[in-house]
């Protein structure tokens, strides 16, 4: 018999959280987790799949608009925000009973509670006061929005947490942040008709992505309305008498908005969770260090997602989760390679990337060779809009080997997954030119590239 209540006790019932229970009970473990909020996480309660609702929702204004190049009368029509929280609340409350349900069907202990640690063995459950103990504690928690607490005024700002709850759509909004939260709901705002305006400290939105694409995207988010402001940011936030918002940037602009929305970055969500209790060691940040198989230095307590601040996306936590239970708990040692991630930004157009970008892959070698085509796609032959696609394929120039591929334009997520496998098998230029295109699709012009726009050498 085990001198502890659990074989393992996750705190945070988040996806990567989940996914580690699940596995860990599969493997004949004895498994308890905490959630203080509501089980799903950031990504299916408050992140990732309410915004692409909302992403879909503000689509649909151009989308009537377009209508009327293929033949179509679109008549008069309104929008009702209630109504889309409404179904978005919905469908978040059934996601959370699936996950809820299929921690059941492993017998997952589910506590509804926040959860701190007393020490390396033991967990504290605030609801009840009760402390359980555990062999070994996964760490899942997650993260939280950045607010400025130091700007004058940031009490008056919200974040994504509160932007998908509000009671009325604002007539106007500035969203100040440049990274993919911020850019993706500058798009539905502006979409559901919303005078939006994006206030970025930086030279240009999306750091981090190549900068080709990062600079289609801003192009095209002007073209449909929405109001860029580069190397900027507020100094001060001052709410008027009949409610709206009046924001001064470093700069010296005067912003006046019904909202303003910081969308600024995340932090690990590890304040008072008892960590120097139990000896857990973070970096500057708050973040837990780990080593690649997600060990802190207290050997029997782990951490995974974006609570350790590696790679901050679901998949990868989701992952990471599964890794540590299959290596714990299953005999199954294995680690998540961090190195290749394709990834999505919902923005208006949509981007997908997968591997280096130039700025990256010029670090690994100085000699490239790069395929860009730029084009209409093929909907706004007949649509009108003044909308281009950008796709960009990243070369070795010595080895052919596809290093990385971004894209920008309609459906540019759902091409990333599938570059993902290709590039996760070493894809070279070759194979991608025996490859027989699929006609008429956007995709084809990733195989009929076939000289390079720009040859780097040395």
């Amino acid at each position: 018999m085990s001198d502890y209540d659990y074989d393992l006790f996750v705190i945070g019932g988040g996806s990567g959280g989940v996914r580690a229970a699940r596995i860990a009970a599969t493997h004949g473990a004895r498994v308890g987790i905490a959630e203080e909020y509501r089980y799903g996480g950031t990504c299916v309660i408050r992140g990732c799949v309410p915004k692409k609702l909302f992403v879909y929702a503000s689509k649909f204004s151009e989308e009537f608009e377009d209508a009327e190049g293929f033949g179509w009368s679109v008549g008069e029509r309104t929008f009702s925000w209630q109504k889309l929280v409404a179904a978005k609340d919905q469908e978040i409350t059934r996601l959370e009973g699936i996950y809820r349900r299929n921690l059941e069907r492993t017998n997952v202990e589910v506590h509804d509670s926040r959860a701190v640690l007393e020490d390396a063995h033991t967990v504290r459950l605030l609801s009840t006061g009760q402390t359980v103990t555990a062999k070994y504690i996964l760490i899942a928690v997650g993260a939280s929005p950045n607010v400025d607490s130091g700007l004058p005024g940031g009490e008056h700002v919200i974040t994504s947490n509160e932007a998908f709850h509000m009671s009325e759509l604002p007539g106007k909004v500035v969203v100040s942040g440049g990274g993919y939260i911020a850019v993706e709901f500058a798009g539905i705002f502006n979409g559901l008709g919303v005078d939006t305006t994006l206030i970025y400290r930086g030279e240009e939105i999306l750091r981090g992505f190549d900068m080709d694409l990062r600079t289609t995207v801003r192009q095209e988010m002007e073209k449909k309305g929405i109001k860029v402001i580069l190397n900027d940011t507020f100094a001060s936030i001052d709410k008027m008498p009949d409610g709206s918002l009046l924001g001064k940037t470093s700069g010296g602009k005067i912003l006046s908005a019904d909202r303003i929305m910081f969308a600024i970055g995340r932090n690990p969500h590890t304040r008072d969770l008892g960590l120097e209790r139990a000896g857990v060691e973070m970096d500057g940040s708050g973040a837990i260090r780990v080593t690649p198989d997600s060990r802190t230095n207290v050997d029997n307590i782990y951490a995974v997602g974006d609570v350790t601040n590696r790679a901050n996306l679901t998949p990868v936590a989701i992952r990471e989760g599964h890794a540590f239970a299959d290596t714990v708990f299953g005999g199954n040692p294995w680690t998540v390679d961090h190195s290749l991630i394709a990834t999505a930004v919902f923005s208006q157009p949509e981007m997908g990337t997968v591997g280096l970008t130039q700025e990256e892959a010029l670090k690994r070698t100085p000699d490239l060779d790069i395929y860009k085509s730029s084009f209409r796609p093929m909907k706004h032959t007949l649509s009108g809009r003044d909308e281009k696609m950008l796709m960009k394929m990243i070369v070795d120039a010595k080895t052919q080997r596809v290093l990385g591929v971004h894209i920008v334009g309609p459906d540019a997520g759902e091409l990333a997954q599938i570059l993902g496998v290709t590039l996760q098998m070493g894809a070279t230029k070759a194979d991608f030119d025996r490859t027989i295109a699929v006609h008429p699709t956007a995709a084809e012009e990733l195989v009929t590239m076939r000289e390079p726009t720009e040859r780097l050498r040395g």
